[in-house]
């Protein structure tokens, strides 16, 4: 026995002992122990990396490779099984030498690879002889998809003038094959249409000018890219995909004017901002590459201006200044339009710019009278006499026939006429004496008529000044209120007072201040000048008494430094108070009031006191009046309020007598003595029924009213008074006609109510009311 029949030998039994072990004890226990032993063999399993073609179709099964152990003697004692994915199924073994096959067609995109499992096994003793090992079987690719554009159709942009070699955009295309297997997923690009204007980079896909493209002759084109995998061998998948590209603007077209020379007119009546005319240039370009602005050269008066529309890019000219067809008749401007944005990639090719010239036309019209000034200022002293000299207003006609000029005022509400001018030279005098502290300055319009054509009128403001003349004498500037204690010393300063003057002094006001002459030799105060338009009071004496003297007339005179000067009067009253030193104003001022009045404390105290009895006395006299007016009938009107009872309950009919308790509306004067009720019998209702076929002056009517009246007296459920009984002889429908009076063509005398006084006391009062009326009638 050699080596190799030893071991093996050895290993049988090895994986027998274990066996005869399970059969004693777990089932668990014997499959670990089997399985320690089997781990511990060398694995010896031979085979190659096994592969598979996708898409292949046969009636029988295609051999794939094979698994192969270096234990199998090729006599037939080992038994290969496979398990795994697609075991049995796509995939089977010949148990015999472990050749494997695959029985379906297979999709590498779908699935790739296969993991399975191979076990070899002794026929003779069914012991696995090789370990279970795991192998892969792949799925092999062949080129079975066409390469797609996903994210076609494509659109890109590009400036136009590109150099050669710009690139555009990238297109890319996608493929479902292998692509680490073969070429059935490399792609090579290719330009089909777009020559010579565009090139493709075979690998990249890459799109670039090819040469240089202006956008004004062709703003976009159509290029058309092809995709092939297999890099473009025979036999490959192709697709294409459309490639949009749009050539954007750049600033490479100066603009240009349409004409060269430009005519236009204007009146010399047109104000200033007239439109005069437009001139417009073109440009190639588009967007803000066309923008452009205008301007004016070459034109030193300054008569004309020109602006730019934004938006239709026209130059529009505008007159600056008005025009005289008198004085020019004609005018020639240059007109320059340059781009706004500019690229200086182009500048070699020449200016960005372009000139036209434009003769403008001045038209002759009948213009309104010219004043010599638009503003006139003139002066006027106040006081001056009716009819004296303002000032003179001048205008002419501008045209030639020089047509004579009227004139006249815009007389205002505020001017009262107070001036006038002359209608034929325009000269402008006072009506009446002006002031100016009433008014300093008026302003006046005064207008110029052609007396040919009187359309034509003109304006000019005249602003007149009134010049001051010193005619008010100064004043206090205020009321003063002074007050001196009876214990006031000598040299003690009582009042500060200042003065105000009206007029307009050329210089500053300056006051003089002084006692007047009759007050300078008998006066217990003395007034002394501050030499700053303001001066002080100040007692001449010791000592006031209230008893012998309460008021003070003190006159003070003031002096202004007008031309000529002007003084006036003024008096201080000067009130004496009943306090030491200080003076107490509040106090000054009760008692200067209690003077006036020829009133003591007390006696105020008294008339007081008095006043506020009569008011409490008042007061009580009103009270008892309104205790008085109370209404006698209170108590009465309590007694009414009780007997009102609202019911929201709605009845079901005349017949119903039974929804509410009537009781409640009965008061104990008034309530009767409880009485059983009469049913109503058959006859009652036979009655009623030969009722509806008679009118009221049968008897069956009478008959059955009499019967319907008991019952309603007897019936304590029922209204007493005040209430409303409904009969069934109402209504159009009713032989007996309706009971009311209303639209009848009867009168009431044609009518018996004898039958009323069968009604009883209740309606006693009514059968007399139409007994007299019936006698009334007769």
């Amino acid at each position: 026995m050699n080596f190799s029949t030893l071991l093996s030998l050895v290993l049988m039994l090895v994986q027998l002992w274990p066996c005869s072990l399970s059969t004693q004890n777990h089932s668990a226990q014997s499959t670990d122990q089997s399985f320690t032993a089997v781990r511990r063999v060398k694995r010896s399993w031979v085979w190659e990396p096994l592969f598979a073609t996708e898409e292949q179709t046969s009636m029988v099964p295609v051999y794939v490779g094979q698994l192969k152990s270096d234990l199998d003697k090729q006599d037939g004692n080992l038994k290969y099984i496979l398990t795994g994915e697609g075991a049995g199924s796509t995939f089977i073994i010949d148990e015999n030498n472990g050749k494997i096959y695959v029985t379906q067609k297979l999709d590498r995109e779908k699935k790739s690879f296969y993991t399975l499992r191979a076990q070899a096994i002794s026929r003779s003793t069914q012991l696995p002889v090789e370990p279970e090992s795991e192998f892969i079987i792949k799925v092999r690719d062949i080129n079975d998809h066409e390469p797609q554009f996903l994210d076609g159709p494509y659109v890109a942009t590009v400036p136009e003038m590109s150099p050669e070699g710009t690139s555009v955009t990238q297109v890319t295309a996608t493929d479902g094959d292998d692509p680490s297997y073969g070429n059935s997923a490399r792609l090579l690009y290719s330009l089909i249409q777009g020559q010579p204007y565009f090139s493709v980079e075979p690998k990249t896909g890459v799109i670039r000018m090819a040469s240089q493209m202006d956008r004004e002759t062709k703003d976009q084109y159509l290029v058309i890219i092809q995709a092939k995998d297999m890099v473009g061998q025979a036999g490959a998948f192709s697709a294409t995909a459309t490639v949009t590209i749009n050539l954007s603007d750049i600033n490479d077209n100066p603009p240009k004017f349409q004409q060269r020379l430009y005519h236009m007119n204007v009146s010399e009546e047109a104000p200033v901002g007239t439109t005069i005319g437009k001139v417009f240039a073109e440009d190639s370009d588009i967007g803000e590459n066309a923008a452009m602005n205008y301007s004016i050269e070459e034109d030193s008066s300054g008569v004309f201006d020109i602006i730019t529309n934004n938006e239709t890019q026209e130059g529009i000219i505008l007159l600056k200044k008005r025009v005289d067809y008198e004085s020019k008749r004609r005018y020639s401007i240059r007109a320059k339009v340059v781009n706004r944005y500019i690229d200086y990639r182009f500048l070699t090719e020449g200016p960005f710019e372009d000139k036209t010239v434009v003769k403008i036309n001045v038209e002759d019209a009948d213009e309104p009278p010219v004043f010599t000034l638009e503003n006139y200022v003139m002066e006027i002293a106040e006081g001056s006499v009716s009819g004296s000299l303002v000032g003179v207003v001048t205008a002419r006609d501008p045209d030639d026939d020089d047509s004579p000029v009227r004139y006249s005022i815009v007389h205002g509400m505020h001017l009262k006429g107070l001036f006038s001018i002359n209608e034929h030279n325009g000269t402008i005098i006072t009506t009446r004496p002006l002031d100016r502290e009433i008014a300093s300055w008026h302003n006046i319009t005064v207008t110029a008529t052609e007396t040919r054509n009187p359309e034509k009128i003109s304006e000019a403001n005249v602003y007149i000044q009134v010049l001051d003349v010193n005619d008010h004498a100064p004043e206090f500037s205020k009321y003063y209120e002074t007050f001196v204690c009876e214990n006031a010393v000598s040299g003690q300063l009582i009042q500060s007072i200042s003065a105000v003057d009206q007029d307009d002094s050329a210089e500053s006001h300056h006051f003089y201040f002084s006692l007047a002459q009759e007050a300078t030799n008998n006066s217990h105060f003395t007034v002394k000048d501050n030499q700053d338009n303001t001066a002080g009071i100040f007692t001449a004496k010791s000592g006031f008494r209230r008893q012998e003297q309460f008021y003070f007339y003190l006159p003070i005179l003031i002096l202004d430094n007008g031309n000529p000067p002007l003084t006036s009067t003024n008096t201080l009253t000067v009130t004496v108070c009943n306090c030491d030193t200080e003076v107490n104003t509040f106090y000054c001022r009760y008692g200067a009031f209690m003077y006036a009045m020829g009133l003591s404390t007390e006696a105020l105290v008294a008339v007081l006191a008095c006043i506020l009895i009569l008011l409490v006395f008042v007061l009580a006299i009103v009270a008892i009046r309104q205790q008085r007016k109370k209404s006698p009938f209170s108590e009465k009107m309590e007694e009414f309020r009780e007997n009102i009872v609202r019911y929201d309950d709605e009845g079901g009919g005349e017949e119903d007598t039974e929804a509410f308790d009537i009781s409640a509306l009965r008061t104990r004067t008034v309530m009767r003595t409880h009485k059983p009720r009469k049913k109503v019998t058959t006859e009652i209702h036979s009655l009623y029924r030969q009722s509806l076929q008679v009118g009221p002056d049968s008897a069956v009517f009478r008959q059955f009213i009499s019967e319907k009246l008991e019952e309603a007296n007897t019936d304590p459920t029922v209204p007493p008074y005040d209430s409303l009984q409904t009969y069934a002889f109402e209504g159009t429908g009713s032989l007996a006609g309706s009971l009311s009076s209303l639209g009848s063509n009867m009168s009431d005398v044609d009518q018996s109510y004898d039958y009323l006084t069968d009604w009883g006391p209740h309606f006693k009062q009514l059968a007399g009311m139409y007994a007299s009326h019936r006698s009334a009638g007769d």
